[in-house]
């Protein structure tokens, strides 16, 4: 089955990375763009970042100026302005195409998995992705969607591995505790059959 690392998409250096990096992580990937009416939801999306990081979350951002033209400016131009205006600091890549012909691969598989507001397409700037540590698409939600709605199924999505982890844990404790005891009993039953045969 196809998941989100097995993709790779260029840094701001037009260098590629492989999304394997972030193998594990609960993701948010999202197509951005600095003029637009949305472009507030940087804000929102940073305090999910600071709030949720330290606990395996991450937020990928996609600049996209095919929405109207309103992500205009260079790599460098939009690092300024996130950083002036929102103190963004999540991981943020080259510019991307999402729809048409030449969307990026990545988008492509996005878009197959969960449909939005007009189908597959993405119908604006800011729509949002929230990734499994399977890699697989969890819910998929609009652009106008603010990201403190998103809040509640990140921490469902980090609840639920650290559930499994904490069972995962029991079991193995309680695993190596009944085979420490076994190995006790198979001992025990061996010192007495010597024991016996010593007798005779």
């Amino acid at each position: 089955m196809t998941s989100l690392y097995d993709f790779s998409v260029l840094n701001q250096d037009h260098q590629e990375t492989p999304l394997e990096t972030y193998r594990g992580k609960i993701l948010l990937v999202v197509n951005t763009a600095t003029g637009c009416g949305l472009t507030p939801q940087y804000q929102g999306l940073q305090e999910l970042y600071d709030r949720y990081q330290e606990q395996g979350f991450e937020i990928l951002d996609f600049p996209c100026n095919q929405f109207m033209g309103q992500a205009p400016g260079s790599a460098e131009e939009i690092n300024n302005f996130c950083s002036l205006n929102y103190q963004t600091t999540f991981p943020r890549f080259a510019k991307i195409k999402v729809n048409g012909k030449e969307a990026d691969p990545l988008y492509a598989w996005l878009k197959d998995q969960k449909s939005g507001p007009l189908g597959k397409r993405i119908e604006w700037n800011f729509a949002k992705f929230l990734i499994g540590r399977d890699g697989q698409v969890f819910e998929r939600f609009s652009s106008k969607t603010d990201p403190k709605q998103i809040e509640e199924a990140i921490r469902k999505l980090l609840w639920f591995f650290e559930y499994i982890l904490s069972f995962s844990l029991i079991f193995e404790r309680m695993y190596f505790f009944f085979k420490k005891q076994m190995n006790f009993f198979k001992l025990d039953w061996f010192s007495y059959i010597s024991l016996l045969h010593f007798l005779e």
